[in-house]
């Protein structure tokens, strides 16, 4: 769906209706830091943090960012720190506070489970992040782009407030490099804590391999899988083997890029399909193959409920009405090298000729890579950073062609977008899977927005039992 798009808001409603809700776990501590300098409307954060059990990190989040009333519109949002191999405590202790928070209020006024996903790939922040949510109970981590075969280990550290490492993926890295983050619970903890329960585990994949794989090499349980075809918004898998592209420049899915769930029942583990299975059918479909239910993003992402900018939402609304709603795999505009789903709409960086009126700038740095220098320490690029800098760092210039910077358009496709100089604000963009023209469906007559409650009711229409967590909001980006 993109950052903060599930968000807290969605993932409570769908959750309260008896499905598991699923809230994005990415650039959360970027999320919170500008809903604070927002002024907190609702007061929801305040609220959360009250319920926080180490009050002293709170209050030291709230003094740092919170405004009251809110920044002027024009002012630019304060920097948060730069996420890194070791990071800084300030970094981290925001990470807790905002997954906390984001899992806190899903959770709110209902006792069902609710589910966080993150992106692999985005591995600095993973370690705070997860002892956060895991601080408010989260019920499901998720987790795809990348291969998590230490995430299910983490989890069971976690749960006994104990340290754990994860291996940052550092291009060039040297044998003997020191390329593990750890991170400590007990320095971070204001007072002892009972036990944590241990979330359930579903890795999120793209072939049978993988599948495979994690059941055994995994350093701990894995609960289960989603099982995400290439028509699901957000980052897709690359296609198995060279990349081939259609006239329209996207690229090719084969035979090769099938699962096969024949193989993945042999395992023994419940999984849910993802991408093309938003509809009745599809979840029929889904229980036919014996998955134990569908992951829904798309439908979601439009409704009243999701945190997908109210501009963005209704015209892309309108489009589908009219027919005219399309969505494109772009396989050069995300930084990580994987395809990504854009919906073309006026405003936002799927016109190349508004995105091109950009400065390059990498300033969030959420899908930077690390990379080991000539004197042998890490140091972070972006293919979508100013080419100059991308290539003095060892990056090579082809691979900036297109690059976008996705994390400043989907901060803005929220409404929270940064303003330069007083004047330059940072443009959007919508990520959606190719169900996006069908979404009118959803749409009651002479109403002109749907809810998740609608869409649920559609999907669990006569002929699709009504059983709990049958369907899963989608979170990745």
């Amino acid at each position: 769906m993109g950052a903060g798009v599930s968000s807290w808001r969605l993932a409570r409603a769908v959750s309260k209706l008896g499905q598991l809700g699923v809230v994005s776990g990415t650039a959360l501590d970027q999320i919170l830091a500008r809903r604070l300098q927002d002024g907190d409307p609702g007061g929801n954060i305040r609220r959360s943090l009250d319920q926080f059990p180490f009050p002293e990190m709170a209050e030291r989040i709230w003094k740092t960012y919170f405004i009251c009333g809110g920044k002027d519109e024009k002012a630019a949002y304060q920097a948060v720190p730069m996420q890194t191999k070791d990071g800084s405590r300030e970094a981290k202790e925001l990470c807790i506070v905002a997954n906390f928070v984001e899992v806190f209020l899903a959770k709110e006024g209902h006792d069902n489970p609710v589910g966080i996903n993150y992106l692999e790939k985005i591995q600095m922040p993973h370690l705070p992040s997860i002892y956060g949510a895991m601080l408010a109970c989260v019920g499901y981590v998720l987790m795809g782009a990348g291969v998590p075969l230490k995430i299910p280990g983490v989890l069971d550290r976690f749960a006994k407030h104990e340290p754990a490492s994860y291996t940052l993926q550092v291009a060039g890295a040297q044998e003997g490099d020191d390329t593990i983050m750890t991170f400590v619970p007990r320095e971070f903890m204001e007072r002892d804590l009972p036990a944590l329960p241990r979330p359930k585990f579903l890795a999120i994949i793209a072939s049978n391999t993988l599948a495979t794989t994690m059941v055994k090499k995994a350093n701990g349980r894995v609960d289960g899988f989603i099982i995400e075809g290439p028509t699901a918004g957000g980052h897709n898998a690359p296609p198995r083997g060279k990349l081939q592209l259609d006239a329209e420049g996207e690229a090719i899915y084969g035979e090769r890029d099938k699962v096969d769930l024949a193989k993945i029942r042999e395992l023994g583990l419940p999984f849910w399909l993802a991408g093309g299975y938003g509809t009745a059918a599809g979840l029929r479909s889904a229980l036919a193959e014996g998955a134990a239910g569908i992951q829904v993003g798309t439908a979601f992402a439009f409704c009243e409920e999701s945190g997908l900018k109210d501009e963005f939402k209704y015209a892309l609304l309108e489009k589908a009405k009219a027919g005219q709603a399309r969505v494109v795999t772009d396989t050069v505009a995300s930084p990580t090298g994987f395809p990504f789903k854009v919906a073309r709409l006026e405003g936002t960086i799927s016109e190349p000729e508004v995105y091109a009126a950009r400065a390059r700038i990498c300033d969030l740095g959420y899908l930077r890579e690390a990379y080991r220098t000539e004197a042998g320490a890490i140091d972070y690029r972006c293919s979508a950073e100013p080419v100059s800098i991308y290539v003095s760092k060892g990056g090579k210039q082809e691979n900036t062609v297109g690059r976008k910077c996705l994390c400043n358009a989907l901060m803005a496709t929220i409404g929270q977008p940064q303003v330069r100089a007083g004047k330059h604000t940072e443009i959007g963009v919508v990520t959606s899977g190719n169900d996006l023209t069908e979404v009118a469906r959803f749409l009651r007559p002479g109403k002109s927005s749907y809810t998740a409650a609608d869409v649920l009711a559609e999907l669990l229409q006569s002929g699709a039992p009504a059983e709990p967590r049958l369907i899963k909001t989608a979170a990745e980006v």
